[in-house]
């Protein structure tokens, strides 16, 4: 837990972001996690991120605030969890004055990307992407699109010089995941080993001693 100047300890803050990529199941099973370790979370989810969630996981996308507390409980009303209109650039977390360890834009669409690393803050999502760029924070990025062509690389590339993390929803196998929640985890997982968090959620190469 961070320290306030008056010794009282805050919350660890983070911003997560959903857009219209596929594998909306990433973004949610990452909130759960943030939320299992304390975290304050702030949501952001694109219109075309609603549509995702509504076709890939059944979420009702017209009564937004409702799926927020099916999906995560008392979080999304007690101030653990806050979803914020796309729109509402006015939003604490477009603020670098609000203090917050990152962001994290999972999954991420080639256009989010592209407005990002072009710096177009048009709506809240890429303003508080670009919020931690200039404020120096962490920003991990998981692209979920293939194949790619030159325009995506570029925009990645532009964007790892600028410290932000791309990592791009590749699972591993190594582990000997054998359910398609272990192909999830091992990526939430990834993320949160960036972001500076324990957790459990893959076996790590060399835990049985093979290395």
């Amino acid at each position: 837990m961070d320290m306030s100047g008056k010794g009282e300890a805050r919350a660890t803050r983070w911003a997560v972001g959903i857009t219209g990529a596929s594998g909306a199941i990433y973004g949610v099973r990452l909130i759960e996690e943030l939320l299992k370790a304390g975290c304050e979370v702030g949501l952001v989810i694109s219109d075309a991120g609603w549509r995702v969630l509504k076709e890939e996981l059944g979420w009702d996308a017209a009564r937004r605030q409702d799926s927020i507390r099916r999906a995560f409980g008392e979080a999304a009303d007690d101030g653990r969890l806050r979803l914020y209109p796309s729109g509402d650039i006015g939003a604490n977390i477009a603020s670098g004055s609000y203090r917050m360890q990152g962001m994290v834009i999972v999954p991420c669409s080639m256009g989010t990307l592209s407005a990002v690393a072009h710096g177009s803050s048009d709506n809240l999502m890429t303003r508080a992407a670009d919020v931690m760029l200039k404020e120096g924070r962490r920003l991990l990025l998981v692209p979920r699109e293939t194949p790619l062509h030159a325009i995506h690389l570029e925009n990645m590339l532009k964007l790892s010089r600028l410290g932000v993390s791309i990592v791009p929803a590749m699972p591993a196998f190594y582990y000997g995941p054998r359910t398609m929640e272990d192909l999830i985890d091992f990526l939430v997982g990834k993320l949160l080993d960036l972001m500076g968090f324990e957790h459990d959620l893959f076996r790590r190469w060399g835990d049985d001693g093979r290395a």
